[in-house]
Parts: structure tokens; C-alpha cells; sequence
């Protein structure tokens, strides 16, 4: 499964998108998992103490951030599915809104 990661997590990954093998039935928990085992400094970036996904990190499952599917972490993925992890961007100059 090809996942594409982008800003800061980029950077720590080496490139913008990395393929995880994964079988039929696998969840985002277990992607996750990979991501971690692979990368892990991805664990304090993206995970809570709890192992779920922080509030400010957006998981896009074929454009559907995770938080709004049904299953969330334990939604089960398909090698077809297109997979997106974006952390909390900030910054521009607040100035041009006063």
C-alpha cells in the first residue's frame, strides 16, 4: 500500500511516498503500526499516548480524513485505497487579517 506523506513527516520518511506491504483485512491500526515500526519518530507525530491519532494530524483514506469514517483507525484498507497523512500546519502572517 502506497502512502504519501507530506510537510514535516516528508522530511522524516526520506520521500514523499512510501509503500507498506499489507494483507487483505489490515486496518489503519495496523498501517500505523508499519509506519511506526519503519519510522519512529512517526509515533510522537502522529500518535497519543493511547495509540490513536492526534486531533491535529489528518489521515485521508481516498480523500475521507479518517476521523469522519465510521470506523476510524480500526477501518480496514485495501491495497487500492489511496492514502494521504498530513500533520498540523501553521503559520502565515496573522497581520493580514487585522
Amino acid at each position: 500500500m502506497k502512502v504519501n506523506f507530506y510537510a514535516t513527516l516528508r522530511d522524516i520518511v526520506g520521500q514523499k511516498c512510501i509503500d507498506f506491504p499489507l494483507n487483505g483485512g489490515n486496518t489503519v491500526r495496523d498501517l500505523m503500526d508499519q509506519m511506526v515500526a519503519r519510522f519512529p519518530e512517526l509515533e510522537r507525530q502522529l500518535l497519543d499516548e493511547q495509540g490513536e491519532l492526534l486531533g491535529h494530524v489528518h489521515l485521508f483514506i481516498n480523500g475521507r480524513d479518517l476521523p469522519y469514517l465510521e470506523g476510524g483507525m480500526d477501518t480496514e484498507l485495501s491495497e487500492e485505497d489511496k492514502i494521504s497523512v498530513f500533520p498540523a500546519v501553521g503559520g502565515g502572517n496573522s497581520d493580514r487579517w487585522s
